[in-house]
């Protein structure tokens, strides 16, 4: 139970890569985290792209990022939705400036792009954002994770043990 007390935050909305949420927070609940999901409406079941329910717990303006000690950010295609509300950038730019563990994997980089916070920072995702994620002023790398103070990116579901081993021992030391 190395994340007892810990409260982490995920994002959710339609077409979430199944594997990319939950596996994650399988992971940390494991580790005795308290995960919750926030999403457009509270009490919502959004589909993932192969079918599996998440239901939000919160609505993304209900959530003070203050209360949280980490941020997921899943992939799939919801992140091209969740960038698009003013809620979901302020809480990444605030765990941002806060220097909160900030998980993200697959197409997540788009909403850290959108929250204009990976200037200067390395990472990895899908090879297909790369261009995106380089020219929002990120060095990218083709690595299954990849460790940036706070921030920790990874590519793809294969690189799911690699990417939770990293954002937990991230989350320890937090």
């Amino acid at each position: 139970m190395r994340l007892s007390g810990k409260k982490i935050l995920s994002f959710v909305h339609e077409d979430f890569e199944d594997l990319e949420l939950w596996y994650p927070i399988h992971r940390l609940r494991e580790e005795g985290a308290t995960v919750h999901l926030a999403g457009e409406d509270a009490n919502f079941t959004y589909k993932g792209k192969y079918g599996v329910p998440a239901t939000s717990d919160f609505q993304f303006q209900d959530i003070n990022p203050g209360d949280y000690d980490a941020l997921l950010v899943p992939g799939g295609w919801a992140p091209d939705k969740l960038r698009r509300f003013k809620e979901v950038i302020e809480i990444v730019q605030h765990m941002e400036e806060n220097q909160k563990p900030i998980g993200q994997i697959c197409h997540a980089g788009w909403v850290l792009i959108s929250a204009k916070i990976l200037n200067g920072k390395t990472v990895t995702s899908t090879p297909g954002i790369r261009d995106d994620m380089e020219n929002a002023g990120a060095k990218w790398l083709d690595e299954p994770v990849v460790v940036d103070g706070h921030l920790v990116s990874s590519r793809r579901p294969p690189d799911l043990p690699d990417y939770m081993r990293e954002f937990i021992k991230v989350l320890e030391d937090k």
